[in-house]
């Protein structure tokens, strides 16, 4: 028998507007240690396969493991989804909306068009 274990953190930052365009709010659900799909997603920073960097509406977040492999990514909608096995997830202190410098292309949005 297989166990399932979901666990879901749902918010809104403080930077978080709903009326800001192509604004979304955050989420990330993980089933069973392998699969982890977030929604709330503005950038993935970097990513290998031990390390995924992301800019969300709650702040920078890293997620850790082994054999990582992205299966989503839809910046305009804010979605991404990662598999493998999770060893930790980190928040880091959310960035404030106003204060943000223009982000040239990351390097995942020129892989990906």
């Amino acid at each position: 028998m297989e166990e399932r274990t979901t666990y879901r953190v749902e918010g809104r930052g403080p930077a978080f507007d709903e009326n800001e365009a192509g604004g979304h709010s955050h989420s990330l659900t993980i089933a069973n240690r392998e699969r982890v799909h977030i929604t709330g997603v503005v950038g993935v920073d970097s990513f290998d396969d031990e390390e995924v960097n992301l800019e969300t509406e709650m702040g920078l977040l890293s997620i850790r493991g082994e054999e990582l492999q992205i299966k989503q990514l839809d910046l305009e909608k804010g979605q991404f989804a990662v598999e493998g096995y999770i060893n930790a997830l980190q928040y880091a202190t959310p960035r404030q909306r106003g204060a943000r410098q223009p982000r040239s292309r990351s390097f995942l949005e020129r892989l990906l068009r």
